[in-house]
């Protein structure tokens, strides 16, 4: 590889030479480029035409570990979701708080918008996820933690927050509308609960294993029959996502 090429360039090209080791085309969906600031769509036609024999992947990415065939809530902590100790630190920290079973519950998935699917209104995504397989107040309480976290109480503004965000930023005008209405609404409470086990959640060194809240996901998270991706839930498409991220269509 050529020593003047930057890191950046190192990384394109070395995945440029993955995927023409691979039997299918493999093309990353508009929202990844966007993430690198590219704007340009694919050419299909280019790429078929480059790459005589293979076709566009439809489904599994060879490079990534395979899900099962129902695959289950604590599967995609095992192979799509992570690093995940955050949140199974911020649902000990709840168990150990005498917090009932729902506050538990959305303690232990309230990120993962973050750590399986994308960092931008991670609540709102994280909430859409878990809707259809939670009671109400627990999906609500996701959602509504997006806007909490920024208005701490009993506890000081997170210093994260300043390192990450700067000492000057202020949330947008739709957080400060959301924090508003969440403060008057009965599971209030809920939500806030989730950003007190939050804040105290990020110990490198306490590791915690999903295997401790296998009876509490039993209990509070309605798992289908056919796998969390392939029922016909209204969020089914989201996870469907997460396990193949990479098909064409």
């Amino acid at each position: 590889m050529n020593d003047t090429m930057t890191l950046a360039e190192r990384a394109d090209a070395l995945e440029h030479k993955m995927m023409g080791e691979l039997d299918a085309i493999i093309v990353k969906s508009r929202l990844f480029n966007l993430a690198d600031g590219d704007t340009s769509t694919p050419n299909g036609a280019a790429l078929l035409a480059r790459n005589p024999g293979k076709h566009m992947l439809m489904g599994d990415d060879p490079r990534l570990p395979k899900m099962p065939a129902r695959p289950t809530l604590m599967d995609f902590f095992r192979y799509r979701f992570g690093p995940a100790n955050h949140l199974l630190q911020s649902a000990r920290h709840a168990v150990r708080a005498g917090m009932d079973e729902k506050v538990v519950m959305a303690c232990l998935v309230h990120d993962i918008g973050v750590i399986g699917f994308i960092r931008a209104d991670h609540g709102y995504w994280g909430a859409q996820m878990v809707a259809p397989y939670v009671d109400e107040e627990v999906s609500w309480a996701i959602r509504a933690h997006q806007a909490l976290r920024f208005y701490p109480v009993g506890y000081a503004y997170p210093e994260s927050y300043i390192k990450n965000f700067g000492a000057d930023y202020r949330p947008d005008p739709y957080i400060e509308e959301e924090y508003r209405r969440a403060r008057d609404h009965k599971w209030y409470m809920t939500a806030r609960m989730i950003t007190v086990h939050d804040i105290y959640s990020f110990d490198p060194d306490v590791v915690v294993e999903l295997e401790e809240f296998t009876d509490i996901i039993g209990r509070n998270f309605r798992q289908p029959r056919e796998g969390l991706g392939w029922d016909s839930s209204p969020s089914a498409h989201m996870w469907r996502t997460l396990i193949r991220p990479t098909r064409y269509l």
